[in-house]
């Protein structure tokens, strides 16, 4: 049989590399555990914000017209609750600062265009009151929103009266 070499610590190479020095810790990053976390996240948020949006439960009134196309800027929304309550996009607001409040936006709008949607209990003349308040704020051109289940007619449905 021939020499047999013994190795000092088994593992041969390995001590020699330890010996020379400290390990130096890692300066990069591992981005992908981030990545990770972020698409997850983004798809919480994406999945989570349509339920976030909160309306104002409002009845609106059966009618006999025909909706109206899109536009591409996003239409200004006065409701008029049940109880009085004057809700301008998402903002609940007192009806003595309505006049104000509609003519600092038409200022800074191109569309003079809004849509008023009113519980079907609120009295006609509060409806006709809140039309002259956006008549006097600048809007000119207001769409009544209803319920699109009335019967027409043609046999169709509606959604907006202007």
């Amino acid at each position: 049989m021939g020499p047999v070499m013994a190795s000092g610590g088994g593992g041969g190479g390995r001590k020699g590399r330890r010996s020379h020095g400290k390990r130096k810790p890692m300066a990069e990053i591992n981005v992908t555990p981030f990545v990770d976390v972020m698409l997850v996240l983004l798809i919480i948020f994406m999945v989570a914000a349509p339920l976030l949006t909160v309306g104002v439960p409002i009845e609106l009134p059966k009618t006999a017209a025909t909706s109206l196309p899109q536009e591409q800027e996003e239409p200004l929304a006065l409701a008029v609750a049940a109880d009085g309550t004057l809700v301008l996009q998402s903002v609940e607001i007192e009806r003595e600062t309505l006049i104000p409040k509609l003519r600092a936006i038409a200022a800074e709008r191109e569309d003079d265009k809004v849509f008023l949607r009113a519980d079907g209990s609120v009295p006609y003349s509060t409806v006709m009151e809140i039309m002259g308040a956006l008549n006097a704020g600048g809007f000119r051109n207001i769409g009544l929103v209803t319920d699109g289940g009335g019967p027409r007619l043609d046999g169709t449905d509606a959604s907006v009266v202007e």
